[in-house]
């Protein structure tokens, strides 16, 4: 089993830009996978976790009610905003600046053939990060992501999940908000959830701005630990 990750941070970069990358991986992995079976080969198949921060951009998963989105595209592109109907599970999902993306394109034979547990390391990764900063971050029952004050009045998201994989292989992945401007998740229905807040790792902390950087790097450490990987460093290729 090869439990090699290539870490590449693509900085800012398109939503459709970087999907076609991700597709890119994705695809070579799924066909090195098919030829491994068909010619009875054992080539190592690669895994791959991209972060990435998006212009602003709203995402509707392949399940997800259109209706979620509550203004026109029009009234979108006025905004600066995209959209997209994406090939993940879930509903309607925003990225923006001050938000960290990533996509681990995984083949879960390398780990583990079993995607509720690999939704839950996912989970726990962020709630290990956000502990560092003394934020206790939860799951909520029958919901994917990470919340604060899960079950309680106070309820409010601050990291989505939503996930594609086939033949064991992953794509699309997390949302942390880090530094985001939280107006834009007013012109959507978060995740089709209504009646729950969503908020960001700076407003939890009662901070301007919080170090992207860092906590990207504590992400991957976390990541690097719960899926006993080897973490391999690399400049952006995409």
């Amino acid at each position: 089993m090869n439990k090699k990750v290539h870490v590449q941070d693509l900085g800012r970069k398109d939503y459709k830009e970087t999907w076609d990358y991700q597709e890119l991986l994705f695809q070579q992995t799924v066909d090195l996978k098919i030829k491994n079976r068909r010619e009875a080969t054992q080539l190592e198949t690669p895994n791959h976790f991209l972060l990435v921060e998006h212009p602003h951009v709203y995402t509707l998963g392949k399940s997800g009610d259109f209706s979620n989105l509550l203004v026109s595209e029009e009234e979108l592109a006025e905004k600066g905003a995209k959209f997209y109907k994406i090939n993940r599970g879930g509903d309607i999902t925003y990225h923006g600046p001050g938000q960290i993306v990533g996509y681990p394109i995984l083949d879960l034979d390398n780990f583990f053939t079993d995607i509720h547990k690999y939704l839950r390391l996912l989970e726990e990764m962020v709630i290990l990060t956000l502990a560092e900063y003394g934020l206790k971050g939860e799951r909520s029952k029958g919901e994917t992501g990470v919340w604060l004050d899960g079950g309680t009045p106070f309820s409010r998201k601050i990291c989505a999940l939503g996930v594609r994989a086939s033949r064991w292989v992953t794509m699309h992945g997390f949302a942390l908000n880090v530094n985001s401007d939280l107006g834009y998740f007013d012109l959507m229905i978060p995740c089709g959830i209504k009646d729950k807040a969503v908020t960001s790792l700076n407003v939890e902390l009662g901070k301007k701005e919080v170090d992207m950087d860092e906590v990207k790097q504590k992400l991957v450490k976390h990541f690097e630990l719960l899926f006993e990987a080897e973490i391999i460093k690399e400049k952006s290729e995409a």
